[in-house]
């Protein structure tokens, strides 16, 4: 079960990967014109929010990065002149972060840790019902 959940997320990290390429090509005077790209992404779909998109484009905006598109609320991309860099050492951020917040990776751990710690709760709340009845 564990090897198709695998098989199934790296289809799907494919397709999206395939769709992010074919939505937005980079053209001969974009990569001519000495731009670098990037696409920024939220697991918990910050980009729906306005505020917080601003927020995000405002600190990115610091590092040179200007907003190309907005694919969904999960995913944007994002470009700054390649000159850009000679000033990344100054900045106190990692102008090439991919992930705002919290990635699909570490959610997806907090989910089961959730679930677990549930589930455990549920276990000991029902052995201790049932040893209560047992004890009468």
């Amino acid at each position: 079960m564990g090897g198709a959940a695998a098989a199934a997320a790296a289809a799907a990290k494919r397709r999206q990967e395939v769709e992010e390429e074919e939505m937005a090509p980079y053209t001969e005077r974009d990569l001519g014109e000495h731009w670098e790209f990037k696409i920024l992404r939220s697991a918990t779909g910050a980009f729906g929010r306005h505020d917080r998109l601003r927020q995000i484009l405002e600190r990115e905006g610091r590092a040179g990065w200007t907003l190309v598109e907005k694919f969904d609320d999960k995913r944007i991309r994002l470009k700054r002149p390649a000159s850009a860099r000679e000033a990344d050492a100054g900045l106190g951020i990692d102008p090439y972060r991919t992930w705002v917040g919290i990635s699909e990776h570490r959610l997806a751990l907090v989910v089961v840790a959730s679930i677990m710690a549930v589930m455990a709760a549920v276990a000991m709340v029902v052995t201790t019902f049932l040893g209560s009845l047992g004890s009468r």
